[in-house]
């Protein structure tokens, strides 16, 4: 099967799996040459090199998207904050811990606060949350994912006790993240986001979206480029996908192919990354997330959010809401995972935590 792929192509995957490198232009020829054969060769590979790691597990994360109300404009976002017609929720305190202790009871060891940059949860607001969740489960991991802050509110969230946090870069090239984002926005300033929570010792996340519009191979390559030498510990990529109410509307969404091609290169060069099989690509596609799994992802996400909140927080058009996608049916993800070879379990899933969780870990 793998004489179908072309010979240069063969040999930087090859090369990608020895080396766990390439160059921007090497990136780009995978990308513009991609085939079946390479895709299956790729995910092969991919896949051996997560089970050299991670065994057959896959990591879950609780996630709570704690609001909906964002002050900015981006074009391509479903609750951007010039879209009137988004009805507006912010979860309180008390709301928040519920969902964890939901979460607790049901095995997650780690809970992703996800939301917009909604400017009720300030630093002391969010220090209150994050200290209060860390006092019930002192075990359990706490991830942000709230957009960009000064290094100093990162400082504080962080000595309330806030372990990782997730920001998407959403494109490592200037010009096509000016193409993509309101004026008000800078791309060196997301960039310097990153590199601050790096510098602080949080367990960073990037990211970007697959065929986002005006994205070219170029584009993708310099994306994993940068995803190779910024050395995230997790790495959430997606297909984008349109909304009715952003000036992308009328935009065809991303190919979810492509984006398991690219979790694929993203796994051979950081076999440790923590890799989600998405919401988005489960979205794209019926059978994305098990798609994902086999191309190299290793993290699923289901939501603890309440159930009265889940369909407002709709950054893209028809965000799933199966019952796989809802913590309460845990028992059908965990079937999910099993009929393709793999185990749901429960644990931090800290990269470098990984050979103590292989003797303390259990299913759910």
């Amino acid at each position: 099967m793998w004489s179908a792929v072309d010979k240069k192509l063969r040999e930087l995957i090859e090369r990608l799996a020895n080396e766990r490198h390439l160059s921007e232009a090497e990136y780009q020829y995978l990308i513009e040459n991609r085939t079946e054969e390479a895709a299956a060769l790729l995910a092969e590979k991919a896949v051996a090199a997560r089970r050299a790691v991670y065994g057959n597990r896959v990591y879950v994360r609780g996630l709570i998207e704690i609001s909906n109300i964002c002050k900015n404009d981006c074009l391509y976002c479903g609750i951007r904050c010039s879209n009137s017609e988004v009805n507006r929720y912010r979860l309180t305190k008390e709301e928040i811990l519920s969902c964890c202790r939901e979460g607790y009871r049901l095995g997650f060891r780690t809970f992703v606060m996800q939301g917009g940059e909604d400017a009720a949860f300030s630093d002391d607001v969010l220090r209150d949350i994050i200290s209060a969740i860390k006092l019930e489960h002192p075990d359990c991991a706490v991830t942000l994912s709230l957009g960009e802050r000064s290094k100093e509110s990162y400082q504080r969230l962080k000595e309330a006790g806030a372990d990782r946090y997730l920001l998407r870069h959403e494109t490592a090239t200037k010009e096509h993240y000016e193409k993509l984002h309101p004026k008000a926005m800078a791309f060196d300033r997301r960039m310097r986001c990153l590199s601050d929570l790096k510098e602080l010792g949080y367990q960073v996340g990037c990211g970007f979206m697959v065929g986002s519009p005006y994205q070219t191979a170029a584009h993708l390559a310099k994306d994993l480029k940068f995803v190779e030498e910024f050395s995230p510990d997790m790495c959430g990529i997606g297909p984008f996908i349109t909304h009715p109410k952003t000036p992308f509307a009328n935009e065809p969404s991303g190919d979810a192919g492509l984006t398991c091609y690219l979790l694929s290169v993203i796994r051979l060069m950081h076999p440790h990354i923590l890799l989600p099989a998405t919401t988005a690509l489960g979205t794209v596609a019926g059978d994305g997330r098990v798609r994902g799994i086999l191309a190299g992802a290793n993290v699923v996400m289901p939501n603890l959010s309440p159930l009265s909140v889940r369909k407002k927080y709709e950054l893209y058009q028809n965000k799933i809401n199966t019952d796989a996608e809802s913590a309460q049916q845990i028992e059908l993800l965990r079937e999910q995972m099993r009929a393709i070879g793999y185990e749901v379990f429960v644990g931090r899933g800290d990269v470098e935590r990984r050979q103590k969780e292989e003797t303390n870990d259990g299913n759910l």
